[in-house]
């Protein structure tokens, strides 16, 4: 997976630079597309789309579009949208001009630049909303014919990123599948051959409470059934520096906070079951952080932002106010309660994960929904919500918070810059960069069958101690969970 990651920005700047070399890929861009495209995906990697119908991605499409002849940015004076209205003309013209465009789109794009310009060069009295009204009605008339000639080239993006991803997935089974053929035959004669023993999947109860699973099913051997095929573990060194503690395989380090490192300690003491004596923990350690790291990216804080969590205070208050025990987006990273879904069951599920929420079906109990901000994913989660409230006449309960976009806003609506989220780099970031403040607001949205709201409904004095739970402090700290230690 690390090679597409890592010639994904090189490829995608390439392509970008076909369209108009000013602009630059999307910030997040690639990360909401594999948000994106593992809910439709059928492929067996768990990171990188390969089986995915349609090819090509609707939400990177848009992102590109929305780009196009150039991206805009938030104006705060006249002489900022003075020169982002010049710069979207002469865009649109050369674009045109480069561009196997008709004689009308030709003429219409042509036109209303040149027009601009001459009335930026005769008007300098124009006013801030001048030009932004300019600039509006230049989109209006330039847009469609824009980007209709860059049509053909945004499909080729959005198209050989999929197939790069698509290629790197098929390489890495095929890798994973030669090794575990010559693990299963004793090729490699330092290596015995594994013994056939009991195969832990995932499985939901009818209670908030499951069972996680240690091997999953893509890495078992086809045509043996039921009998695990997993290399020994490599060595993995361990040391601390102040606060950090340090993880390095074959050169390659990783790092994690000292508080963390305790956390997963004690996850893993909980949810795996095939190790007992810690021999494969520093290892698996190893695996879990490397995945979200590479997941990430390597630029400052990116992809941070998609593993944004609640603040423990709100967490705290969700618990006693309504019964939640179980979190359906986190990470053994950000979760705060020992139960949680999250996207990596290969690596993740050591650690208490129960696998992707999408798969995961309770009947009874109460459960906490902060999902990445990806609209794909979250429509895709209502309507699952909405299948599992159908089904069950036990008490279910699903309280989602999502950003505010709406209007008119919903009954509970926590506004901007009066709230916070804990840092998706939590577990690397310093004590004083554990929270941030919200830049929009949240909604707070409660999805209940009717048992489910007789026993967990949002009364006043709940919703009160809920938004009080959510106001700024600053006397918080970098706390990782202690429902991990005394929560069921």
């Amino acid at each position: 997976m690390t090679p597409l990651l890592k010639s994904t920005p090189k490829n995608t700047r390439r392509f970008w630079g076909s369209l108009n070399q000013s602009i630059d890929p999307p910030r997040e861009s690639f990360n909401r597309w594999l948000l994106e495209r593992k809910v439709i995906d059928k492929g067996h990697d768990p990171l990188l789309p390969s089986d995915c119908d349609p090819v090509i991605s609707p939400s990177m499409f848009r992102e590109v579009m929305n780009d196009i002849p150039i991206r805009l940015s938030r104006i705060k004076y006249k002489e900022e949208a003075r020169k982002l209205l010049f710069k979207y003309a002469e865009a649109a013209k050369k674009m045109i001009d480069s561009r196997n465009a008709s004689p009308e789109s030709r003429k219409v794009v042509k036109w209303n630049a040149e027009d601009t310009m001459s009335w930026l060069r005769r008007d300098h009295s124009a006013s801030k909303e001048d030009y932004m009204d300019r600039l509006e009605h230049l989109r209006q008339q330039c847009g469609p014919h824009v980007t209709a000639v860059a049509k053909d080239s945004v499909e080729g993006i959005c198209s050989k990123i999929y197939q790069l991803s698509a290629e790197y997935s098929r390489r890495l089974r095929q890798t994973h599948l030669s090794l575990l053929q010559d693990l299963s035959t004793g090729k490699h004669t330092n290596i015995p051959k594994p013994a056939a023993g009991p195969v832990h999947r995932y499985t939901q109860r009818h209670l908030s409470v499951c069972v996680p699973t240690t091997v999953p099913a893509g890495l078992l051997l086809p045509g043996a059934p039921g009998l695990p095929i997993t290399p020994p573990p490599p060595r993995v060194e361990l040391h601390f520096e102040n606060d950090v503690a340090c993880l390095r395989f074959r050169g390659e380090m990783v790092k994690v906070n000292r508080g963390h490192f305790s956390k997963l300690e004690l996850l893993y003491r909980y949810s795996c079951i095939d190790d007992p004596r810690f021999e494969k923990f520093l290892s698996r350690v190893w695996c879990l952080l490397k995945r979200y790291q590479v997941m990430f990216g390597n630029g400052a804080n990116e992809g941070t932002g998609l593993q944004g969590a609640l603040p423990v205070s709100v967490f705290e208050a969700l618990n006693r106010q309504f019964g939640v025990s179980f979190e359906c987006f986190a990470s053994p990273l950000n979760c705060f309660f020992k139960q949680f879904c999250s996207a990596f069951p290969d690596t993740d599920g050591f650690f208490g994960s129960r696998g992707p929420f999408l798969s995961f079906c309770p009947v009874s109990g109460s459960f906490e929904a902060n999902p990445p901000f990806c609209e794909e994913l979250m429509d895709s989660m209502v309507t699952h919500f909405e299948e599992l409230l159908d089904q069950s006449s036990e008490p279910l309960s699903f309280i989602v918070f999502v950003p505010e976009w709406r209007d008119p806003v919903t009954p509970l609506s926590i506004p901007a810059y009066e709230h916070e989220y804990r840092s998706g780099s939590q577990h690397i970031c310093k004590r004083d960069e554990m929270y941030y403040r919200a830049v929009h607001g949240t909604a707070v949205l409660f999805l209940q069958n009717d048992a489910g709201f007789s026993k967990w409904g949002p009364t006043p004095e709940r919703l009160a101690e809920l938004t009080a739970a959510y106001r700024p402090s600053s006397s918080r700290t970098s706390s990782v969970g202690p429902e991990c230690a005394s929560n069921t």
